[in-house]
Order: C-alpha cells, then sequence, then structure tokens
C-alpha cells in the first residue's frame, strides 16, 4: 500500500482506520503543521511524529494508550510524595517551558522528536487556547510537566518531562484530578509504556478510540486559564 503525500498547502488526511499495520499506525506523510491542520488531525484521531531532518509523518495507530481520569492508579511512594506538598502546580503558566523541557534529548544519540518546527507550531496552538500545560515547580524551580491538546472533553497528550523524581507524575496526578471534577473524559496517551500503565493507562483497539473521540470532541470543557491574559491558576487537592 502507498502512503498518501499530503498537499503541503491544504492537507486532507485519509480515514485513519486505512492507517498501516506496519509500521502499526503510518498513515500519511507531508502537508504541514498549520494550527488547523493540526487542529483537523486531532479530531480525527491522528498525531503527528517525526525525527528532525525527516518529512512530517501522521500516524493513528492500532491500539491506543488511553488513560480516564477516574482510574488514575497512585502508588503508596506517589501518594507519600503528593501529600508531602513541597511542590506548585500551575496551568498554563509557562507553556514554552514545559514543550522546550520536553524537547531535550533524552539518549545518547542527542534524537528528538519535538522539533524546533513542531515547539512553534504549539506554542501557536496555545497562543490560540488550543494546547495546554501543567508545570510543577519546586523552589522556584520547574522541576517536571507535560502538555498536550484539548479535543471537547479529551485531553491528547503530547509529552511529559520529569527533572526529579516523580515530577511527571505530578502533573498527571493533577490533571486527572482536576479533570474527573471538571468533566475531563478521556486522556490520549496515543502509545503503551510502563510508565503511563504505571499510572492505571490501558490499551484500547482504534475503532473503540475513534468511537470515543466521536461522541466527546464536541464538548465544551472549562479548561483552567483559557483566557491567556489570566494569571496562573494553583491545583491543591488532599491526596
Amino acid at each position: 500500500m502507498q502512503i498518501p503525500l499530503l498537499d503541503q498547502d491544504n492537507p486532507q488526511f485519509p480515514d485513519p482506520r486505512d492507517a498501516l499495520a506496519e509500521p502499526d499506525g503510518l498513515l500519511a506523510v507531508g502537508g504541514n503543521l498549520h494550527s488547523q491542520t493540526l487542529l483537523r488531525a486531532y479530531h480525527c484521531g491522528i498525531f503527528p511524529w517525526y525525527q528532525d531532518g525527516d518529512p512530517i509523518l501522521w500516524w493513528s495507530p492500532a491500539t491506543r494508550c488511553v488513560l480516564e481520569p477516574s482510574a488514575l492508579h497512585l502508588s503508596k511512594s506517589l501518594r507519600k510524595t503528593l501529600r508531602r506538598n513541597d511542590y506548585q502546580v500551575t496551568v498554563d503558566r509557562s507553556f514554552d517551558q514545559v514543550i522546550k523541557a520536553c524537547s531535550e534529548p533524552r539518549d545518547e544519540d542527542g534524537d528528538t522528536w519535538i522539533t524546533d518546527e513542531m515547539i512553534a507550531a504549539y506554542i501557536q496552538l496555545h497562543n490560540q487556547s488550543e494546547s495546554h500545560s501543567i508545570e510543577v515547580w519546586r523552589d522556584g524551580d520547574l522541576i517536571g510537566g507535560l502538555y498536550g491538546v484539548t479535543v471537547g472533553s479529551l485531553f491528547c497528550g503530547e509529552s511529559m518531562f520529569s527533572r526529579c523524581a516523580d515530577g511527571s507524575k505530578i502533573a498527571i496526578a493533577h490533571l486527572c484530578r482536576w479533570g474527573a471534577e471538571s468533566g475531563l473524559k478521556l486522556i490520549d496517551c496515543q502509545l503503551v509504556n510502563p510508565h503511563l500503565t504505571s499510572l492505571g493507562a490501558g490499551s484500547i483497539d482504534r475503532t473503540t478510540f475513534l468511537t470515543e473521540l466521536a461522541s466527546y470532541r464536541d464538548d465544551i470543557l472549562n479548561w483552567p486559564l483559557s483566557a491567556p491574559n489570566e494569571p496562573a491558576a494553583r491545583l491543591h487537592f488532599s491526596w
């Protein structure tokens, strides 16, 4: 099967169910990372993922990793960390810092899939109140966080980072606690990994994911600080 090459100026995505089985989920190549293109992709269950120097690759994997906010699993050690409360959690306070921290290489080769082009594209989405970040601070230092795109009552998680033990887990825990109280139905984690499954994430097939996406994407979610000029919100919960 030949992979569709998308028009650079007016990309039209194929049906996400037509993605390849090998490599799993590869759907199309090319197009652009304009805000309207990214939003159209996410509303269809498609996301970009590629290395610097490669063309833009678009994916819709056969198996999707998802986390229901109410299904969050907290280990004893993580509960202890959360109860220490020696940190602050904010929303949309430092999106640029979070995505740039997520883009830092995590292997010896220095590779990262969050390219400068991707960073600029998601910052633009953030400026349009379509993408959001959660930041974890300790003594004024950014120690963890995550960012993603909201599609109705679904949060499409893109990446996370930690600069200390449990930094990203604190961010996910607060996202789930706020989400469970605010109408967030599902967190799309895209690809399965042990870090996410340890927090309660599971796998569903593409058809199920697309069905749930269709039922959630027209919801209106009152994401904190959707107005760009509001001060940062601080999330406080008892664990």
